[in-house]
């Protein structure tokens, strides 16, 4: 007998369609489409100045869309409800609160706006924030601010949480705690919306990522996907055992590029390029040691996708 398939159908969280946005004459948002299933990690890559900022602060209701249709969680966050406020958590990348404000009393406040909050003090354990509820905003260091507006933004149990550079400032323990965290999240079903430059944070936690520029999508896909989708160059260095041609090298049909640096060699060139070069060492009788081949990956496909000389925000001489 048959067994049916289960098919699990989930539903958008987050529903983003022809979203628009100026300042002044300058329009940073340019048509931004984009759907989030519930309990998916979703993240938002872009340089410098691409407008994703603009795009998540559009999404959370922090800034008034000029065109285009948005739903989160199924409220429109144009019209500033409850229900919206309930169902959102947002972290942004420069949170302040008042320099005497304590870490305890800013938690008390924040878990007082919701009708279900989080255990607050669980919450600043799992984060590393435990023993510092008496510690004044002025006396942290960035990490902490960073750990504490983290905090502040799941304190009420969202549906959905906006995390703009969530680990920025965060040393490589206290990154990966945060990144275990979010993890749990998204297996209790929070959507999450990350907007990251940091490639390795994207590769490890969306399950889909957005690359923005000039205020558009240019590219929606998995990380792993994305990284294949663009013509980069195999990289793969080694060190010789003994004497190489290096011009030799150079000649072969899969070989882009080849330079030394100090012992070892560099070499780039198409998906062959490592087994061509291998065998070429070998019918010279050249060994090589600590051999290392690097495939393409996300930081390829976002330079490859994107004009990484872009320098300003997108909200440069806006008011936050």
């Amino acid at each position: 007998m048959r067994h049916a398939r289960r098919i699990v159908v989930r539903m958008a969280m987050i529903e983003v369609a022809g979203l628009t946005k100026s300042y002044g004459d300058k329009q940073v948002v340019r048509g931004v489409d984009l759907e989030i299933a519930e309990g998916e990690i979703f993240g938002i890559l872009g340089p410098n100045g691409a407008g994703k900022t603009t795009t998540v602060e559009c999404i959370g209701g922090l800034r008034r869309r000029d065109g285009g249709h948005v739903r989160v969680a199924g409220f429109d966050p144009a019209d500033e409800g409850r229900g919206l406020r309930e169902a959102l958590g947002i972290q942004l990348q420069e949170s302040r609160l008042p320099d005497k404000q304590t870490v305890g009393e800013a938690m008390r406040l924040y878990a007082g706006f919701y009708s279900h909050p989080r255990d607050w003090r669980e919450l600043l354990d799992r984060l590393g924030m435990s023993g510092h509820e008496r510690t004044s905003f002025a006396r942290l260091s960035g990490g902490q601010k960073q750990r504490l507006s983290v905090a502040l933004a799941l304190i009420g149990n969202p549906k959905v949480a906006i995390l703009d550079e969530l680990t920025t400032g965060l040393d490589p323990s206290a990154r990966r705690e945060v990144w275990g965290l979010l993890e749990d999240l998204k297996d209790t079903g929070v959507t999450l919306l990350l907007v990251s430059h940091f490639m390795e944070e994207a590769e490890r936690l969306c399950d889909r990522v957005a690359v923005i520029d000039s205020g558009r999508v240019v590219a929606l896909d998995t990380p792993a996907d994305l990284a294949t989708s663009v013509q980069a160059d195999q990289r793969m260095s080694f060190i010789p055992t003994s004497a190489v041609d290096v011009a030799t090298l150079a000649t072969l049909p899969d070989v882009h590029r080849v330079e030394r640096s100090g012992e070892r060699v560099l070499v780039t060139g198409s998906d062959n390029v490592a087994s061509a070069v291998i065998i070429a060492l070998h019918e010279s009788g050249v060994a090589c040691r600590k051999l290392r081949v690097d495939q393409p990956n996300l930081d390829d496909a976002f330079l490859a996708l994107t004009h990484a000389d872009a320098d300003t925000d997108d909200t440069e001489g806006v008011r936050r």
